[in-house]
């Protein structure tokens, strides 16, 4: 498999030679198995693609052979449009293959290999989005709206309806316990156990005693009745006051999930951070006479 993705990555073929070899923007199913499939006749099972992704493509990023997404580096990490490319280095060592050069350039390869892996890493660096903690912590998460939307969760959201809260928890698209304050998620009641019922973000706002529960919304994932049936259960040895809040970017992709958001919830939406929008009825109005 990995020697298939090699010569994929390279655009090869069986009657080409190593001299031929380029660099492609390709995507795992499209550009690599399909290619292995085509000119190689081995047909991998579609639900192998991440087997190509965890045991290939991620070791071969690791060591310098391959680059991923080098054509759009601020791609979301779940995007679609998510694609690999052999690295331009390990490029001209296939190239001289067969060649007076190979094993020259082989030699050149893993003597540079550190400082261009160190490059490498950099320029992955400044696709990250940093997000700066009320306490000064900051962390860094991967490029794409949904992370930006968090990032003005806690930038934006935060200072203006839960001044003294403390982020509990915090995920991100590519590692979904990227910030965990455990210590205080215990003292909360709120359990560790299962991190994909948890929601995007956990504030805790210690002087009110609140607990703020937010979901960004970015394509999908409001709180929605289940939703809230979820959380509930997961606070039932919490005494803190839990606080439900779905966060949007703006009115068009609040729009789209009007219907489904749970009552007795809140919505937050960046483009106009000074105000929530109450899913709430008569907890703000006087009972009638």
């Amino acid at each position: 498999m990995a020697g298939l993705t090699l010569l994929a990555l390279c655009g090869m073929t069986q009657d080409a030679s190593w001299s031929g070899a380029s660099r492609s923007r390709r995507t795992v199913t499209k550009g690599i198995m399909d290619h292995v499939r085509d000119h190689f006749g081995r047909d991998y099972a579609p639900n192998t693609r991440e087997t190509f992704r965890r045991q290939v493509l991620h070791q071969f990023v690791l060591g310098g052979v391959a680059e991923r997404n080098p054509f759009e580096p601020d791609l979301p990490t779940n995007s679609p449009k998510s694609h690999y490319a052999i690295s331009e280095a390990a490029l001209q060592v296939v190239q001289s293959f067969g060649t007076a050069e190979w094993e020259s350039n082989v030699l050149i390869f893993r003597r540079d290999l550190p400082a261009w892996l160190q490059k490498y890493k950099d320029s992955q660096s400044d696709t990250l989005v940093p997000i700066q903690f009320p306490d000064g912590q900051e962390v860094r998460l991967s490029p794409g709206l949904h992370n930006a939307l968090q990032k003005a969760v806690v930038e934006e959201f935060a200072p203006r309806f839960a001044p003294t809260a403390n982020v509990l928890y915090l995920g991100d698209t590519a590692k979904k316990d990227l910030h965990v304050d455990q210590q205080r998620l215990l003292e909360v009641g709120l359990p560790l156990t299962d991190h994909g019922k948890l929601p995007d973000i956990v504030l805790h706002d210690r002087h009110r005693d609140r607990l703020f529960l937010i979901e960004a919304v970015t394509s999908h994932g409001p709180v929605d009745r289940k939703r809230l049936t979820e959380f509930e259960g997961l606070l039932k040895s919490c005494p803190a006051k839990p606080i439900y809040v779905s966060a949007f970017p703006g009115f068009d992709e609040f729009r789209k999930h009007m219907k489904a958001i749970a009552w007795e919830t809140e919505v937050w939406l960046a483009e106009v951070p000074d105000h929530l929008i109450h899913f709430d009825g008569d907890k703000f109005l006087a009972p009638t006479a």
